[in-house]
């Protein structure tokens, strides 16, 4: 006995001595998002203490993989993180709750986004029913809680906050559309949720969307479009912002592939309220510095900025690349004058999606108030380009 409770005091020393370290990087690092694998043996952490004594939240999955939101790192520094399981219930900083609309996501008590469910709701008795769609986020918020996302804007009413259809396509030899519902050749819209999940340090849940060739002699399915979102608690951010990730898994419905023909928008869309309408109502910034729309369309970049007026001054969201996507940096269509932008591949050429061969893409959302932050979007863009190079030790 006294053996046994020898090699249980020296295990559990250990476990509470047990750090990570995160390996430096020659850049700046903004809600560097840090995941690593627990030996099989190891505590389930809860926090992770730094020298200073501040500690961060760990959330850990069903299969030991544990999660760390690192608020900023600079460049060259690395960080020493003590592992320790807090007294008390883990509370929940990331949730998902029901909403007027659809699902909502927030963090820290704050509304991040929405995911629209219910395509039966109008909001406006103009609307007509081939374009009513459910399966996409709106609204999305800034930390101060405004908009920075529209929804059926009187212009362009298929418009819907950010939503991922492709818009020229060729299936089974005819043409058909996913992006231009009012055309009725083709729709997306939801068919599940699957996998919803809520945390101390991100939260999320996963859907199923189909793309709907309507323009053979009956609907069919021609695309399945799995999404994957999760938003992020970040502690210690240069300044406060919402952050989450949008990934994408599309795989062909039928034995038959899916071209894409050359074309100038579709893919990915990012629209702004209709308040931000206009040739000077919208605010862009790529991550080349370009500022003028009409400079900007056409061009490449690891991230884009859509912004505008809002209840707290300036708000708006920047979209991040991951640098492992097809055909990156991001090929931009910057509208000349309503605040939306496209990230489109099929800019490049025409390219297809094969059976079996699943088209994953993802993207980072940083969705801040006031003037757009180039520094911090770079950092926070390097987390991606840069991924957290975790050590464990006891």
């Amino acid at each position: 006995p006294m053996r046994l409770i020898a090699t249980l005091l020296l295990l559990t020393l250990g476990l509470n001595a047990q750090t990570i370290t995160i390996a430096p990087a020659p850049v700046d690092r903004a809600a560097l998002v840090t995941e690593f694998v627990l030996p099989e043996d190891a505590a389930r952490p809860t926090r992770a203490t730094k020298a200073d004594g501040t500690s961060l939240p760990v959330q850990l999955d069903d299969s030991g993989k544990a999660c760390i939101v690192v608020g900023f790192l600079r460049a060259g520094e690395s960080l020493t993180l003590s592992l320790s399981k807090a007294d008390g219930a883990v509370v929940e900083s990331v949730r998902l709750r029901p909403g007027a609309d659809g699902m909502v996501l927030s963090a820290a008590g704050a509304e991040v986004l929405n995911f629209r469910t219910d395509k039966t709701k109008k909001p406006r008795a103009d609307i007509k029913d081939e374009i009513l769609r459910a399966g996409y986020l709106h609204p999305v918020r800034s930390p101060s809680g405004a908009i920075v996302t529209g929804d059926y804007p009187s212009d362009h009413a298929h418009h819907h906050g950010i939503w991922t259809p492709f818009t020229k396509a060729v299936f089974q030899g005819r043409t058909t559309d996913f992006w231009n519902m009012h055309s009725k050749k083709g729709e997306e819209q939801l068919r599940a949720i699957g996998r919803t999940w809520a945390g101390e340090v991100h939260g999320g849940f996963d859907a199923e969307l189909r793309m709907t060739d309507l323009s053979g002699p009956a609907p069919t399915d021609a695309l399945i479009d799995r999404w994957s979102v999760r938003a992020y608690a970040v502690p210690g951010a240069p300044k406060p912002m919402h952050v989450f990730d949008l990934t994408t898994t599309q795989t062909c419905a039928t034995n038959d592939p899916l071209e894409l023909p050359q074309y100038h928008y579709g893919s990915f869309g990012l629209r702004g309220p209709e308040a931000w309408d206009g040739k000077d109502g919208a605010r862009f910034l790529t991550s080349e510095g370009i500022a003028d729309r009409n400079k900007g369309e056409g061009t490449r970049a690891r991230w884009c900025y859509l912004g505008g007026k809002t209840s707290a001054g300036l708000s708006g969201t920047a979209v991040l690349g991951f640098p492992d996507n097809f055909r990156f940096p991001m090929p931009l269509r910057l509208h000349p004058d309503m605040p939306y932008f496209s990230i489109v591949p099929q800019k490049l050429g025409a390219f297809s999606i094969q059976p079996g061969k699943p088209y994953v893409t993802r993207y980072r959302f940083i969705v801040t108030d006031g003037e757009p932050d180039a520094k911090l979007f770079d950092a926070c863009w390097n987390s991606l380009a840069h991924p957290a190079v975790v050590s464990v030790a006891k």
